[in-house]
């Protein structure tokens, strides 16, 4: 599998061409959640506080910190001088893979789980199914090229615990397949648990090169 070893080591995976396509796709497709959220955050605009706002729409967001995360480390490389930079790097970087691997699991999961009980899969939910679930592994992947540490970890998981929070405390979550709104209790407890296992993968990703860094 020595293919394979190459096709994702450092010099494919941050060469600037792989670079550019990601963002080629990311960019589009951050702007493009934000669109297919446009419904939620209006109704939420309308019957929310306007505080709840930034909570409503997580995939995109997710997508979002990827990218400036992408973009970061094509433009510099190595940590900034300045150590108050390389802590909002390190909270952008952090953010960026815990919730797209949280954000990327769910989807294809909720997805699913409404087929279980009777929804219909769209090509709509084909398109989101491989959209997130490349969204959590390319995550993965480049998580070991960052320059975040133990603190942007508990930044990021500390963010993400209260977006849940707020989820499902205000009722500003993701729209459901019907078929599971019965559900919520067991909705929101694997929202929870998702979070904290998206955390330990992402820690994992990272911190076990910190030893035996791959090519």
């Amino acid at each position: 599998m020595s293919w394979l070893k190459w096709l994702l080591s450092r010099n494919i995976l941050l060469h600037p061409t792989t670079l550019l396509l990601l963002l080629l796709i990311y960019i589009p497709g951050t702007l493009y959640g934000y669109y297919w959220y446009k419904d939620q955050l209006e109704s939420t605009w309308n019957t929310h506080p306007h505080w709840q706002i930034p909570f409503v729409p997580d995939s995109p967001t997710a997508s979002l910190f990827f990218a400036l995360a992408i973009i970061w480390i094509w433009v510099s490389p190595r940590p900034s001088s300045k150590g108050w930079v390389n802590g909002i790097r390190g909270v952008v970087e952090t953010l960026g893979v815990v919730t797209s691997v949280k954000y990327g699991i769910w989807a294809t999961a909720i997805i699913f789980a409404g087929q279980a009980q009777g929804s219909i899969l769209q090509w709509q939910d084909w398109m989101l199914i491989i959209g997130h679930s490349a969204m959590a592994v390319t995550a993965l992947l480049y998580a070991r090229f960052f320059t975040f540490g133990g603190m942007a970890l508990v930044a990021a998981a500390a963010w993400t615990f209260l977006n849940d929070t707020v989820d499902y405390r205000f009722d500003v979550f993701p729209y459901l397949p019907s078929q599971l709104m019965d559900d919520l209790f067991y909705v929101g407890l694997f929202t929870f648990l998702l979070t904290a296992l998206s955390v330990l993968a992402t820690a994992i990703a990272k911190f076990a090169f910190v030893k035996n860094k791959v090519n």
